[in-house]
């Protein structure tokens, strides 16, 4: 890649960028947008509060940029206190890149730029005109030369640096979740655990007997009761039937005759009075699934309950904390235990399919990148030559478009199959989703891009030459990184700028409001935070920004750009567009360490590979204890931080429990948690008084039944 085609994929990816939020700012201030824009706010009825302009003034025609400043004003303790702790967490992974970069940046700027611009490469000077760019990178240091030294060094401090951060992090968070375990004393989970697998009660038949009859006596100072899942497929049929009913009711009232009102009242006291029957306890007991969530009248006790076995048997009676409420996966509870075997594997197989199918469009990619290499492939691609200027953008932004644009997909592929996994909790089902996505990025996009577009395009040279393999190799390398820097200012700058647009939403809106939708009342456009699309798709970024921070140090400027904009338009869609559906109290952050220090290891085994190439064996032996340690560290997180993470501590959970009982107020929340989930099951939603038959006194499952 030329310097134009860098420079053409810079200012594309700017002037869309500027266009776009130009557009945002703009768009935010007309009223009928505000479904898509305020929908967060919409939703909690804050209305009045909106900075919406319904007159006609030239203010309301103008860009603003007001919105960008706030997101540096808020204090984290707002951001925790409104948005979660999954939410902070987000945030301060968007801090991590700038403090990390910025500094990365500092030293590569001011020290390994220059030194491998005078690096008097032995690269052949029609190379050098190749890949013009390899002078601002390790490429062009002779092989054997003692600067190579500073690189070893750079890699080092680079590398303590970024242990130091996740550390910091890793401790902080840690201590925040522990606070928020503290503050959040109504959670209905904390004194809730899910138990599945649960046998039959030999006496009376019944699964529910037999939740009682084990906690009542294994239990029997701690246990207060529970509440049983229920295969309510046919309710939710009616529930759904029935909100349809009644919206064409009111509708009809304002259109229709008397008598065809009527038929549809009558139509809508029959389904209710279906409901009432299938709601009641006779009913529910022939439709109860092995899976129940058990409440205790402490924390202390449902901590141990969930960590311990329970049954002689350990495939029955199985128990781990439950998710809050809002946060199950009550389709996923239904499906039995020995069918979730079968569906991890299709997960696995469908996933791997996935993987190779990509393969396709990253090759093709990398071949647009490589326009000297395509010429020889498929030589009308020669036509674009004749359009100044049209082949640096060819080879400059189209292949990161594409490629983002193919990868704009995978995330909503890996949460479906996450989904088909069976997990307990849509927080669960995110957390693999992330993992999966992350893992198919970091295969995919970065080692099959660097296979596809060096490697087998040298792959003549490397028989013809074999004794020029380590240059081209570290040529190869190098100019990857140059179609990785175009990546990154694709991913931020029109990426970023595009998610805070909501370009499909406002297009759809639309769509809708001239054709279905006229004349209707709107809704918010009100949908969970995307935690499995923006936290594998930074992570990568931190990725190869680690891998190239030695090798390619111009990169690291880019990315501090791209963690500033990235912060700026993730906390505007925090604030007014998304909603936090779940909280978990920090659970991504294990799993963002992890992918970090995944990072850091490849970081470190290349700077082997390049030291070796560039004939410095002891550099690269000499790098070999850098990664034990690094290992080691993380060992050593796994152990410190890890567990208070996966459980919840009994010191914890008592020291709650004892400030609850002091307060007056550990009864009222444990009787609380005895309804909550019975309160979120889909097939027991309660049907309003006013729209059940007059005849029907039967009443909803009530807790004194469980």
């Amino acid at each position: 890649m030329t310097p134009e085609s860098l420079i053409a994929s810079a200012s594309i990816n700017i002037g869309l960028a500027v266009v776009t939020l130009w557009l945002f700012s703009v768009l935010k201030k007309q009223p009928r947008n505000a479904d898509i824009y305020y929908a967060r706010l919409l939703s909690d009825r804050h209305r009045p509060d909106l900075p919406l302009h319904s007159s006609f003034s030239l203010p309301r025609f103008l860009p603003s940029v007001a919105w960008i400043p706030r997101a540096f004003r808020v204090p984290e303790d707002d951001i925790l206190r409104r948005h979660g702790l999954d939410a902070l967490v987000l945030i301060r992974l968007f801090k991590f890149g700038i403090r990390f970069f910025m500094l990365c940046s500092l030293l590569g700027v001011s020290l390994l730029l220059p030194v491998d611009y005078y690096g008097e490469s032995d690269l052949h000077l029609s190379k050098r005109r190749e890949y013009s760019m390899d002078a601002f990178t390790i490429s062009n240091i002779t092989r054997g030369s003692n600067k190579l030294w500073v690189h070893f060094s750079c890699l080092w401090f680079i590398s303590f640096y970024a242990l130091f951060l996740l550390y910091k992090e890793y401790k902080e968070i840690l201590v925040i979740r522990l606070q928020q375990m503290r503050e959040l004393r109504h959670r209905a989970d904390h004194f809730t655990v899910l138990v599945r697998q649960v046998p039959l009660c030999p006496e009376h038949k019944t699964r529910s007997c037999g939740v009682d009859h084990f906690f009542s006596k294994h239990h029997p100072l701690s246990y207060y009761s529970h509440q049983m899942l229920y295969n309510g497929k046919d309710l939710e049929y009616l529930l759904g039937k029935q909100k349809k009913v009644k919206k064409e009711l009111e509708v009809k009232r304002h259109t229709e005759e008397h008598t065809k009102i009527s038929a549809s009242e009558a139509k809508l006291q029959e389904i209710t009075h279906k409901i009432f029957h299938l709601q009641s306890e006779t009913m529910l007991r022939e439709k109860e699934l092995p899976v129940a969530f058990v409440t205790f009248k402490s924390r202390r006790s449902a901590a141990l309950a969930a960590q311990t076995q329970q049954h002689s048997n350990p495939l029955e009676l199985i128990t781990e904390m439950a998710p809050e409420p809002r946060d199950v996966s009550w389709r996923n509870l239904a499906i039995p235990q020995k069918i979730l075997p079968l569906n991890k594997i299709g997960v696995i197989l469908a996933a791997a399919l996935l993987t190779i199918f990509f393969a396709i469009p990253v090759t093709a990619v990398q071949g647009i990148a490589k326009y000297e290499k395509l010429k020889k492939w498929f030589p009308p691609a020669m036509a674009i030559e004749f359009i100044p200027g049209l082949s640096s953008v060819v080879t400059g932004y189209l292949p990161s478009a594409i490629l983002k644009g193919f990868m704009y997909i995978i995330p909503y592929a890996m949460l479906g199959m996450a989904y088909l996994g069976g997990s307990i909790s849509k927080s669960k089902e995110e957390i693999k989703a992330c993992n999966m996505v992350f893992y198919f990025l970091m295969g995919n996009v970065f080692f099959l891009s660097l296979i596809s577009g060096s490697l087998l395009d040298e792959i003549g040279e490397y028989f013809t030459h074999p004794i020029d393999i380590p240059s081209h190799l570290a040529a190869a390398v190098s100019a990857q990184g140059e179609f990785f820097m175009t990546y990154i200012l694709t991913d931020g700058l029109s990426g970023f700028s595009l998610e805070i647009l909501q370009l499909g939403l406002i297009s759809f809106d639309i769509i809708r409001s001239c054709t279905i939708g006229r004349g209707e009342e709107k809704n918010p456009y009100l949908f969970s935070f995307p935690y499995f699309r923006v936290i594998p798709t930074v992570s990568l970024s931190i990725m190869i920004g680690m891998i190239y921070a030695v090798v390619a140090p111009l990169m690291l400027p880019f990315l501090v750009g791209y963690f500033c904009l990235g912060y700026i338009v993730y906390f505007n869609q925090m604030e007014d567009v998304y909603e936090m559906a779940y909280d978990t109290c920090g659970g991504f952050w294990p799993f963002i360490h992890h992918y970090i220090f995944v990072s850091i290891i490849l970081m470190q085994v290349t700077m082997v590979g390049l030291f070796g190439l560039k004939s410095k064996p002891s550099a690269a032996i000499a790098t070999v204890p850098l990664i034990l340690i690094t290992i080691a560290y993380n060992e050593y997180c796994k152990i410190r931080f890890l567990p208070s993470f996966k459980h919840f501590p009994i010191q914890t959970a008592v020291e709650i429990d004892e400030v609850d009982a002091k307060n007056g107020e550990i009864e009222a929340h444990y009787v609380d948690a005895a309804t909550a989930y019975n309160r979120h099951q889909p097939c027991l939603e309660r049907v309003s008084i006013a729209e059940s038959p007059t005849n029907l006194s039967q009443p909803l499952l009530g807790t004194d039944s469980v």
